[in-house]
């Protein structure tokens, strides 16, 4: 049966709203997606082309000469398994710790709560700074380790408040009650009702720090002294700034030679950013649906 408000015509207000909302994520989307339209493009175009603005959508006068300058190094593959096994055991550290705190949080029996829930928000708003945080992973032995880039920043507040608000909408203290009367304790109630549920806060969680750890080089940098440790954006790093001095450089040889130099790097410069950016777009798609389910919990009363 038709209901009354599909059958009623639209006013022209909700028309109106309609187009305008329309007419906003379409730029939206081009003002977000141009820049990465642009850096295919430029990737693959001869820099010349680049610089005199004749680039806009499409590639002109094609070539890979960036992304064979980009593979060719062995160190590339090297930083890529780096990277993936710091996202990886990053993401799960994150987790194991993240989860657990949040759901303790979202318990009214959890003595002390409260104190907690500020203590952790303090941590949002101060930290110790690059200093005393070097000491303690130079103190603790972390130095030149995985775990000088995955304990630091493990977990933040941010994560743990978003998490804990997701338990407390999601697992409500009725439904604990009720599992504990059949007999459930703490640690049974949160693998077996509050995980299968926190599918959304897990994929959510799990994406935003390991993008994070994926584009991290500032810790790698401060922590690692290991070149067959470097993740790849490190690795990246170093191959543009040897290829811009090698470029500037006034020893060069030939001026057709500084030129082929000069012309290399403007090619490796956006190569390294669609190496660097090409794995998180083609997982993030895989993850979309949870962050749509994650926004609906709660929004529609069944």
């Amino acid at each position: 049966m038709t209901s009354r408000s599909q059958s009623q015509p639209r006013r022209g207000g909700d028309r109106a709203f309609d187009i305008a909302n329309t007419i906003f994520v379409v730029l939206v989307t081009i003002l977000i997606g141009y820049p990465l339209v642009f850096i295919a493009a430029a990737s693959i175009s001869d820099p010349q082309a680049v610089d005199s603005g004749r680039v806009w959508l499409w590639p002109v006068d094609v070539t890979l000469d960036g992304y064979r300058r980009v593979f060719a190094e062995s160190s590339i593959w090297r930083g890529y398994a780096n990277t993936i096994l710091y996202t990886v055991v990053g993401v799960v550290v994150h987790l194991l710790i993240t989860l657990p705190c949040a759901y303790a949080l979202s318990r009214k029996e959890l003595v002390g709560r409260k104190g907690i829930t500020w203590y952790i928000l303090f941590t949002m708003l101060f930290s110790g700074g690059l200093i005393p945080t070097y000491l303690v992973v130079k103190s603790l032995g972390m130095l030149d380790t995985i775990w000088a880039i995955v304990i630091p920043g493990a977990t933040g507040a941010w994560s743990i408040l978003v998490a804990r608000a997701f338990f407390k909408q999601s697992v409500p203290d009725e439904l604990t009650e009720a599992a504990r009367m059949d007999g459930a304790n703490d640690i049974q109630i949160f693998f077996r009702m509050a995980l299968p549920l926190a599918a959304p806060i897990i994929a959510t969680l799990g994406l935003f720090h390991g993008v994070g750890l994926w584009n991290e080089y500032f810790k790698a940098l401060i922590y690692l002294s290991s070149p067959d440790k470097y993740p790849l954006q490190l690795i990246l790093r170093e191959i543009l700034i040897i290829s811009q001095d090698a470029s500037q450089g006034s020893d060069a040889g030939s001026a057709s030679s500084n030129a082929d130099q000069i012309r290399l790097a403007g090619l490796i410069k956006y190569a390294v950013m669609i190496v660097a950016s090409v794995p998180l777009l083609i997982i993030y798609p895989f993850l979309q649906r949870f962050f749509t389910k994650g926004v609906l919990i709660g929004s529609v009363k069944e």
